[in-house]
C-alpha cells in the first residue's frame, strides 16, 4: 500500500542520503542495538517541523525512510565522552528533505539521547563529496544508469532478512527473487508512475557469496540477518537492466525487512 503523506504538493522524485555525525556527550553505556532509537529521534525532528508528516511516516505501510544504526568504534566496555558516531538517513521521497532540515534547524544544537546515551551534533553532511555515505539522485536519473551489469554484487552492511511463506516466516539468505522483488516493490511505491516497472518473474541466479548470519537485538526481540556480499547473474538482458537500476536504488532504500530500523543497509559492490 502506498503511503499517503499529508504534503501540500506532489511528492518529489529526488532521492537523498544525509549523514549525521555525533559525539558522545558523557561516558557511559551504549547498547549495540540503536535502530529504534535512531528511528524515534528522526521522527522527532520531522515532528518539530510538521507533526502530521511525522505521524504519516510512522503509520506508512512502506516507510519512505531508510536508516542505519549508529556506526562508530565500539569499546569493550561502554563509551567515553568525545567518541564519534554517525548514522545515515535515506529519503525515498525528496519532498521530505525540507521538513527534515526544518526540524533539524528548530532542534538546533541541543543534545539528545539515543538508547539512553547522550549525544551532541558534530556535523550534518548532505552535499555529495562531503562524506562517502552521502548521496543524491532521482528516479529518472537512476533509470539512465549507463552500464547494465549481468553480474552484480551487493554488499550487505547490516543484518538483512526477508519475509517468506506469505509473511509467516523469515528468510535470511538473500535469494535473487527476495532481494530484487523487494526493491522492485519499493521502487514502484515511490517512483513516478511512468518510471514504474511491470511485474517480473525473477530468474536471476546466485553465482557467488561470502555471507554469515548476525544477530541484531531489538527492544523486545532478536533479529537474525545476513551480512557480507553476494553476487548475482541475470541471463535475461531486460532483467539485468532492471536489476542494475534497482541495485543502485538499494543504496538509498536498503533492502528487506526493517530498513527504517537499521537493517538491510546495502551498497552495490564494484570491487567484489
Amino acid at each position: 500500500m502506498e503511503p499517503v503523506l499529508p504534503l501540500p504538493h506532489l511528492k518529489s522524485t529526488a532521492l537523498h542520503i544525509l549523514v549525521i555525525h555525533l559525539g558522545v556527550a558523557e561516558s557511559g553505556a551504549l547498547p549495540v542495538e540503536s535502530g529504534r532509537a535512531v528511528h524515534a529521534q528522526v521522527l522527532d525532528w520531522f515532528r518539530m517541523a510538521d507533526p502530521a508528516i511525522s505521524e504519516a511516516i510512522h503509520k506508512s505501510q512502506e516507510s519512505p525512510l531508510s536508516l542505519s544504526g549508529l556506526v562508530g568504534k565500539r569499546r569493550k566496555v561502554g563509551v567515553r565522552a568525545g567518541d564519534e558516531f554517525y548514522f545515515r538517513i535515506g529519503l525515498l521521497d525528496g519532498s521530505l528533505i525540507e521538513p527534515l532540515l526544518s526540524g533539524l534547524e528548530k532542534w538546533g544544537d541541543k543534545p539528545f539521547s539515543l538508547a539512553k546515551c547522550p549525544f551532541v551534533f558534530r556535523s550534518i553532511n548532505m552535499l555529495p563529496g562531503t562524506d562517502p555515505w552521502v548521496g543524491s539522485s532521482d528516479y529518472a536519473l537512476l533509470t539512465q544508469t549507463p552500464a547494465t551489469l549481468d553480474n552484480l554484487a551487493l554488499k550487505l552492511l547490516s543484518p538483512t532478512s526477508f519475509k517468506s511463506n506469505a509473511g509467516q516466516g523469515i528468510q535470511p539468505f538473500p535469494l535473487p527473487e527476495s532481494v530484487f522483488g523487494n526493491l522492485h516493490r519499493r521502487w514502484n511505491v515511490f517512483a513516478p508512475k511512468e518510471l514504474q516497472f511491470p511485474k517480473i518473474q525473477w530468474s536471476g541466479l546466485v553465482s557467488d557469496y561470502d555471507l554469515k548470519t548476525q544477530k541484531l537485538r531489538m527492544e523486545n526481540s532478536v533479529e537474525i540477518g545476513a551480512v557480507g556480499w553476494v553476487r548475482y547473474r541475470f541471463p535475461d538482458p531486460e532483467q539485468a537492466r532492471i536489476a542494475t537500476i534497482l541495485a543502485h536504488f538499494a543504496f538509498f532504500a536498503g533492502v528487506g525487512r526493517k530498513t527504517a530500523m537499521g537493517m538491510g543497509q546495502v551498497v552495490l559492490d564494484k570491487k567484489t
